[in-house]
This record gives C-alpha cells, structure tokens and sequence, in this order.
C-alpha cells in the first residue's frame, strides 16, 4: 500500500450523487462527548424522517457519504456519527472505550435528532442501533451487514477473546493486504473504492479491543423493544464478515424485512462506486413503504 494515494483516486471515489437536487452541508457537535455528526440536508424541509447512519469497527463519516448524498438529493436529512475517537470525533485513549461507550453515543445522537429518527447501522454500527433503542425511541431500523446480537451467536472462546489487543487496526479486520488481494475479494468493489477505504480505516491502531471482545462474547438485545418499529435487514453475499445466512437468520429473530444481495460485499453495501446505489434504493423504498 503506497502511503500516499494520488488526490485522483480519492476524488474519483468519493463522489456521491444527489441526483441533481440542491443539498447543503451542515455539522452536529455534541460537545459533552466529544461527538462530531456530518449532515447532508435537501436545501429545502420536507415531511421525510431524519436518518441517522451508524458506523462499524475502524470506520466514521467517511463511509456514508454517498448515501448521504443519494438520500438528501431526494428529500431525507442524513446525519451520519462519528463515534468517540474515530474520523471527526474528539481523540480518546481506546482503553477507556468499549461497545457501552459507543452506545452512549449513538443515544446521545438520537436524543439530539428525535424520536422519529431511522437508525441505519453497518457492522458493529447495527448492534449498536438495536442497542440503543433500548433505551431511546426511534421511528425505523435498517441493519446493512450486522454483528449478531447473543441469541445468535456462539460466544468466541476464552482464548480468541485474550487475544485482541486493548487498540486494534484494520489488519484484525483483514483490510492490511494489498489492494489486488482486496480486489479478488470485494469483486464489487473498484481500485479507488479499495484505496480509499484502506486508507480511511485508519493509519494507526485506534478501535477499543474492549468491544471487539464485548461483541464476539455476544451481546444480549431485547427485540421487544423493536416489535412495533418499521426494520429492514440486508445481507450480502460477499460480506466476509457478516453472511447471507446469519442476515436472514438476524431477519427471521427481528420479524423484519429482509433483501439479499449476493453480488455484494461488507464495505460494498455502502461504499462502492456501483454497488451501493442497489442498496441505497432498496432502503429508498422500505422508507417509501413505511412513510417514514
């Protein structure tokens, strides 16, 4: 991996479409908790539910600004966190974090935004959304490539668990490789989207190994809590992390609608140049179906 990437490359890769409709960028700062959300708003207020995108391990902003893009370019406010110590957020030491911390500041957003507020999370950021609807109201739930909460999980072993350091980087998630490798891999996935990516996840160690290993004991979710709100659940077929099989079985325990994509990887579903825009519409239309 080269350490600079030419500035063609990351432009080339992150380009969203707002379909030709005037949208304005805004910021949330949640000073308290050191909390930084980016929003992309439709330059004019509709009736439209304000989105909120949750990001999983390594990740922030960065990954969901060509939803963003595509939902504010037709209506929807999108505001997507960066939880404590990741992109725009303030810099915290990863041995004071875990999977608790992080809930807090996903219901800290969601206390900022309303109760009628769509949560849509990515990998841990899904664990995290149904975590934290425990505990605060929200008007819908899409779950893109989630971490399975206990019930559907068979807890790691002892040993797995003591092996994650208390600060891990992308080489845990298997993205310190090089990008030809990636490429065989995420077959969705263009060189630029690959690059960007690897670089954005981050330089450097940074993601609190406590909850890596709170996710992996598994964490306990109360679906009740989610049995009168509107939940959609996506899977793909070449998400190496999270598989078509554990989506639909996470669908089938949430009672929630459920879209495969089996042409799709992890980080495709919502980074890829091409790819992202079929999922995108897919949550387009589940938010269509259900008003929000």
């Amino acid at each position: 991996m080269p350490e600079s990437i030419p500035e063609s490359i990351l432009s080339a890769a992150q380009m969203p479409s707002t379909h030709g409709r005037p949208v304005r960028k805004d910021e949330i700062e949640l000073h308290d908790r050191g909390v930084y959300i980016e929003s992309w708003l439709p330059e004019r207020r509709t009736r439209r539910k304000p989105l909120l995108f949750v990001h999983g391990e390594l990740a922030g902003s960065w990954v969901w600004e060509r939803y963003l893009g595509y939902f504010a370019g037709r209506g929807w406010e999108g505001h997507a966190l960066n939880l404590r110590n990741h992109y725009w957020s303030q810099t915290a030491d990863p041995a004071t974090l875990s999977f608790d911390t992080y809930t807090e500041d996903v219901v800290a957003a969601l206390d900022r935004l309303g109760p009628t507020t769509v949560v849509i999370g990515h990998g841990m950021g899904g664990l995290l959304s149904m975590k934290a609807a425990e505990r605060v109201a929200i008007g819908g739930l899409v779950l893109i490539g989630s971490v399975l909460p206990r019930d559907l999980r068979v807890p790691a072993r002892a040993f797995d668990l003591r092996e994650i350091p208390e600060a891990y980087g992308k080489s845990v998630i298997g993205w310190e490789t090089l990008p030809e490798r990636l490429l065989r891999d995420e077959r969705d996935l263009t060189l630029a989207d690959v690059l960007r990516i690897q670089h954005l996840l981050g330089q450097k160690p940074h993601e609190a190994g406590a909850a890596r290993r709170q996710m992996l004991s598994g964490v306990p979710v109360d679906r009740r809590v989610l049995a009168e709100v509107p939940r959609l659940v996506i899977g793909g077929g070449l998400d190496r992390s999270v598989t078509l099989n554990e989506s639909e079985r996470l669908a089938e325990w949430l009672g929630a609608e459920y879209e495969p994509f089996g042409a799709h990887s992890h980080y495709g579903m919502i980074v890829g140049e091409d790819s992202h825009q079929q999922v995108a519409e897919a949550i387009r239309a589940f938010l269509d179906t259900n008003r929000l």
